[in-house]
């Protein structure tokens, strides 16, 4: 399968992205019989925790967009504890 994209887009292409630019060519439609075995999954509720950190991560955390930075360091968190298991 041929290459879409030359590169990954940077956050500023992809804000200046139009809907009509985008090719939807390779989604199938769906139909009633997949919305009949569609299926509501709720995520699992997340527990809030404190922690102390160096501003220096907080702050690497931040760069870029800035928001979401905790979401990025849940993730982080998440990918290592992934690894780990799976290294036995």
């Amino acid at each position: 399968m041929p290459k879409r994209y030359k590169k990954p887009m940077t956050s500023e292409e992809y804000d200046q992205l139009q809907d009509t630019d985008i090719d939807y060519s390779d989604i199938p439609e769906t139909d009633k019989a997949f919305w009949a075995n569609a299926r509501i999954h709720q995520p699992a509720k997340k527990q809030v925790v404190s922690m102390r950190l160096d501003q220096d991560v907080i702050d690497s955390f931040k760069q870029g967009e800035g928001k979401r930075h905790t979401s990025r360091m849940a993730a982080v968190l998440e990918a290592y504890v992934k690894h780990h298991k799976e290294a036995g």
